[in-house]
């Protein structure tokens, strides 16, 4: 698992392919409710199969509940949600992979024997599993450790080897609920090349607040908040229309009357108000930094500027009207 990280500035690198126009799930107006909060309020979805599709949110958007039902954990009390064109039920389970936020494997047990029993409650032969588990272990840079206890592993690894045991039974849709929580940037990286590799075999979707992640890896993407999608797309056309390149202003207590000012000038697009920072879109950062400063120097602590990106798309279309915070 040596691998380098992706470098941000090369996003979008990794070979994408096109989606086939069969649906792998379909939701319409999906509301759900735990006690007083509905976390899910009206969403409406559509993930073509064979693709890796990002659904982007804030903690507290929904994803995790959408995950819940799709696994057939949940059952919406209003609304329709199929996978592969059927409501959610046991039976779709076993063409289903899931990974949750918590790691779910038995710590007591070796890395083998979670992934043995994992395999036999899926209906797997032992013949199958004896050549299937040595393969996975591989693939996650996991072989050297299969009669450990799992306890003894690193966070990233067991995020690892729940990738690894939620592919046993080679499903057909992988939900995976923030699954590089705890792994370090290397690790990402071989991680999703392990994925990558089977893409097109199997519809991927990716639950997660990590915009950059999702800029490198998915096909598509839904930005949701407070349990409705906003907009979706692929990122290169919810990036599209945004300038070309992104200020990131660390500006605290910037003053209304230069914001106002700042809006006014026609070379720029978007600005949005986060905290002490302050994000603008602009053609050409070279001629609007100087007049940014003659304009408000004294105040300004520091600029960052980047090409436009997928973190950029989601203040765009989502931070800028709802004041959503979410971490990049």
């Amino acid at each position: 698992m040596s691998q380098l990280p992706p470098d941000p500035a090369q996003r979008n690198t990794l070979p994408r392919t096109d989606a086939s126009p069969t649906l792998a799930i379909q939701t319409r107006d999906v509301a759900f409710v735990y006690g007083d909060r509905r976390a899910l309020n009206g969403l409406t979805l559509a993930v073509p199969a064979g693709g890796v599709f990002g659904l982007l949110g804030p903690n507290g958007s929904g994803k995790s509940t959408l995950i819940s039902l799709l696994a057939a954990q949940e059952r919406p009390p209003e609304g329709q949600l199929t996978v592969f064109g059927e409501a959610p039920k046991a039976s779709l389970r076993r063409r289903i992979g899931t990974v949750f936020q918590e790691n779910t494997a038995d710590p007591l047990m070796t890395v083998f024997e979670n992934l043995h029993l994992a395999g036999r409650l899926f209906g797997l032969e032992r013949s199958l599993l004896n050549s299937r588990i040595p393969d996975l272990l591989a693939t996650f840079g996991l072989s050297d450790r299969a009669h450990d206890p799992t306890a003894t592993l690193s966070g990233g690894m067991r995020r690892r080897l729940e990738v690894a045991r939620s592919l046993l039974h080679q499903p057909e849709l992988l939900l995976l609920d923030e699954p590089t929580t705890g792994v370090d940037a290397g690790e990402r990286r071989a991680l999703w090349d392990a994925l990558i590799a089977s893409r097109g075999k199997r519809t991927v979707l990716l639950a997660t607040n990590d915009l950059a992640e999702a800029d490198t890896v998915c096909d598509q993407v839904a930005f949701i908040e407070a349990g409705r999608v906003v907009t979706a797309g692929t990122p290169d056309d919810l990036k599209r229309g945004l300038l070309r390149e992104s200020i990131r202003i660390t500006w605290p207590g910037a003053a209304a009357n230069h914001l106002d000012e700042l809006r006014a000038w026609p070379e720029t697009g978007t600005v949005l108000v986060d905290a002490d920072f302050v994000h603008v879109t602009v053609d050409d950062a070279s001629a609007f930094v100087p007049r940014l400063f003659a304009l408000a120097g004294p105040s300004i602590r520091g600029i960052t500027i980047h090409a436009s990106s997928l973190e950029d798309a989601y203040f765009h279309h989502v931070r800028g009207s709802s004041g959503a915070a979410m971490s990049a």
